[in-house]
């Protein structure tokens, strides 16, 4: 029962979904996030036991259950999914698998992860449309395009809408400039202490990512820098952090 009980925990960041693009005609779409924080010495071990997961959900063709995830330096690891409100994480999206394959089986899988780290959790954020700049269309997984920066704008709630503002401009100046670096901007949700609004930046890999970021600080020129410069004006923490999209240790039904 104690297993079983756990296992719903952890259980609730993963709700179903059947497609990761953000349609177009949408403002905002919330996401569902279960992050563990992995002990560096447990990263292997912790991996194994996701990826077996994995194996068990495909092996029993459980439909119904989509989820991306990303990691971090550092042992953070990002289950991702789309909610439509609230009352979707009251969704038991492993209730399926654990009939299939017994609630003692499945929760061996989550007490092997559990062991790996002290701290985890559950909470919201809200991918933003109209601060985000993707030309091209909104997805979360740009072909191709396994590797991330994640950078964390901390900010008051006094500075909060003054720094929507900016991003606003910011946009709009990427925009006019047309700069061929995309990224999507998520406020933080339910769950989070604090306010912050996290810009999600894709590349195949770290060497593009910097020479796309000189490229574009060029293209922005005086007129970037003085943006950027206002922007951090406003922010009272930054934090970046590089990472990537696992698709080894995501699951999709479809």
């Amino acid at each position: 029962m104690k297993t079983l009980k756990t296992t719903l925990l952890i259980a609730l960041a993963f709700v179903f979904s059947t497609n990761f693009a953000i349609a177009q005609n949408n403002d905002s779409q919330a996401f569902s996030v279960h992050e563990d924080q992995v002990k560096p010495s447990m990263i292997a071990e912790y991996e194994k036991a996701s990826k077996e997961l994995v194996a068990k959900l495909k092996e029993h063709n459980i439909q119904d259950v989509n989820w991306i995830t990303s990691t971090t330096q550092g042992g953070r690891y990002l289950y991702v999914t789309p909610i439509d409100n609230m009352a979707d994480l009251d969704n038991r999206p492993f209730a399926a698998l654990a009939e299939k394959m017994g609630g003692e089986a499945m929760g061996k899988i989550f007490d092997d992860m559990n062991k790996c780290y002290d701290n985890h959790g559950n909470y919201v954020i809200h991918l933003d449309k109209n601060l985000s700049y993707m030309p091209e269309g909104i997805t979360l997984t740009p072909e191709g395009e396994n590797y991330r920066r994640f950078f964390y704008l901390h900010v008051t709630p006094e500075n909060y809408s003054n720094l929507t503002e900016k991003m606003k401009a910011l946009k709009e100046l990427y925009t006019t400039k047309g700069s061929k670096v995309n990224y999507r901007v998520y406020h933080a949700g339910f769950g989070v202490i604090g306010n912050y609004i996290m810009v999600a930046v894709a590349a195949t890999d770290g060497a593009e990512y910097e020479k796309k970021s000189a490229e574009n600080n060029a293209l922005l020129g005086e007129e970037g820098e003085a943006l950027f410069s206002e922007v951090f004006k406003l922010v009272s923490k930054f934090e970046a952090f590089t990472g990537a999209l696992r698709p080894d240790l995501g699951y999709s039904s479809e």
